[in-house]
């Protein structure tokens, strides 16, 4: 799993330090890059991780997801939704505390399913959404008037949030921490809650107007066909 928490690290800061050398509001590329991500998270969320959440027959699966899904709304009161890639400027006296608590723990939390065996195809789509994320992040930084030094270690902190989320899901699954093991399913439906709001909050706001744009619908086709790919190869 080294490469895979280096792959999730680089990508979410260099995606925010990208932002000092792309300036302005017209960024196409990352917006394809997060239709894309959100459309393949939402295809490994319902192809591999629904599934394995049900396998030990837990009835309150279900339930955790629900709550996985109303607490990433509370997490969006806070985070203004920069998690979709949104860059909007904030009242410099109450940033960046409740910003950076919410997106550091979504980004622990989605390193979390990484455990489970499908490291390969979710740290793919993973570091791909944490891109656009770590780079609304930066811009919402330097419009809140943060230094270089201060923008460059916020970012850090989120990038090391998915691979310590990893880490932390890794050793529950094996009982290292106590006896948490027996609510891994439950835990892990939590975070199926917070996939699905992400991906389908991406894919809802594709566009003005919520429309498709060809290349954005391109994109989001690729995402879908990139997971079945993955689940059919696996099959």
């Amino acid at each position: 799993m080294i490469w895979q928490s280096l792959l999730l690290f680089f990508a979410a800061f260099l995606g925010g330090a990208s932002v000092f050398l792309f300036r302005g509001d017209n960024h196409k590329t990352l917006r394809l890059i997060l239709s894309f991500s959100g459309a393949y998270l939402f295809g490994i969320t319902v192809l591999h991780l629904v599934p394995d959440a049900y396998h030990g027959n837990d009835n309150y699966v279900g339930v955790f997801i629900l709550i996985g899904f109303l607490f990433q709304i509370v997490l969006e009161q806070f985070s203004d939704g920069i998690e979709h890639g949104h860059m909007h400027a904030h009242d410099h006296a109450a940033f960046p505390i409740g910003i950076m608590i919410s997106l550091c723990l979504h980004g622990f939390l989605e390193g979390m399913p990484l455990a489970q065996g499908y490291q390969n195809q979710l740290v793919f789509g993973i570091a791909l959404h944490h891109i656009p994320a770590a780079f609304a992040l930066a811009t919402v930084l330097i419009n809140n008037k943060q230094s270089r030094n201060g923008v460059l270690f916020y970012v850090f902190l989120f990038a090391i949030m998915a691979p310590a989320g990893y880490f932390f899901s890794d050793a529950l699954s094996r009982g290292g921490i106590g006896n948490l093991q027996h609510y891994f399913n439950r835990i892990m439906g939590v975070v199926i809650g917070i996939f699905l709001h992400i991906s389908t909050t991406i894919l809802f706001e594709a566009g003005p107007d919520h429309k498709f744009n060809r290349r954005k619908l391109i994109a989001v086709l690729l995402g879908v066909a990139v997971a079945v790919g993955g689940f059919v190869y696996e099959l």
